[in-house]
């Protein structure tokens, strides 16, 4: 892998100066803003060591700068290209020696408001290929890394969404993918049980980042109403990510839904 890909931003020394137990090691997959961003400064931390990854350096090494002192590496990736998530793999087993956590959280909601009978293909195959394809290729990898080291075994949490339940409006590419990422959830997490691979999925309905943004002024709703919806602190998302990261392998939140308390979502539309 080319240098400029991929920059160490601290030392391992470091590790064991924060906590008294050996450094869990983690990859986070949108890791330069939102949510990804969140999570990734959240397990920083607290003692993780975590493989930011993301297609723009810039906000990754961002991101890093935010925890500085904690132990991380940036790694430019395009998680629907093959060879850049076997990169990051690669990249995090040499510097940090295992992998205990993926955070499968790259995503994309693809142009906003556009009827199913005007998305062009090419955007419906970028949601996919973000979405669902990126998503496999990161387990995929992340399930070899798993199944070989030692002591065996770690564990995937992918980001699905309240999409994955009930659609919003003009939102086709984005739902399927998400509706597709929950049966890899759950195939994963039944393939896994052999090797102490334990695999879970987080619903996360309205968290205040940018990709939200235009909720807080208003989001259209399925009577065709555009109407402000309440947010929640992408702080609450991180926190309870890094529950489900520090359990046991031998316990599993297969399904948590973490949610603005006030949004439409029970009794949508």
């Amino acid at each position: 892998m080319a240098d400029s890909q991929f920059r160490i931003a601290d030392s391992p020394p470091t590790v064991r100066a924060m906590t008294d137990t050996p450094s869990k090691i983690a990859v986070v997959t949108g890791a330069g803003s939102g949510i990804g961003r969140a999570v990734a400064l959240e397990l920083l931390r607290t003692g993780w060591s975590v493989a930011l990854a993301g297609r723009r350096p810039e906000t990754l090494e961002e991101t890093a700068a935010l925890a500085a002192g904690a132990p991380s590496i940036v790694v430019r990736t395009d998680v629907a290209r093959p060879e850049d998530v076997a990169a990051l793999f690669t990249a995090t087993v040499e510097r940090f020696g295992r992998l205990d956590l993926l955070f499968n959280n790259a995503g994309t909601f693809g142009p906003g408001g556009v009827p199913v009978e005007e998305l062009p293909y090419e955007a419906w195959r970028h949601v996919v290929d973000t979405n669902l394809n990126g998503a496999f290729l990161c387990a995929q990898a992340a399930y070899r890394t798993m199944k070989e080291q030692d002591p065996r075994g770690g564990r995937i949490i992918n980001n699905g969404s309240i999409s994955a339940h009930t659609p919003r409006p003009h939102s086709v590419a984005y739902t399927a993918t998400k509706h597709a990422l929950t049966g890899l959830t759950k195939s994963l997490s039944l393939d896994g049980r052999s090797y102490r691979i334990a695999v879970g999925q987080i619903d996360i309905g309205n968290a205040a980042t940018e990709m939200t943004r235009r909720m807080r002024t208003g989001a259209l709703q399925a009577n065709g109403e555009t109407v402000p919806e309440p947010m929640m602190d992408v702080a609450e998302v991180a926190r309870t990510v890094r529950h489900m990261a520090e359990l046991p392998l031998e316990a599993n939140v297969q399904f948590a839904t973490v949610l603005a308390t006030g949004m439409p979502y029970i009794g949508r539309g």
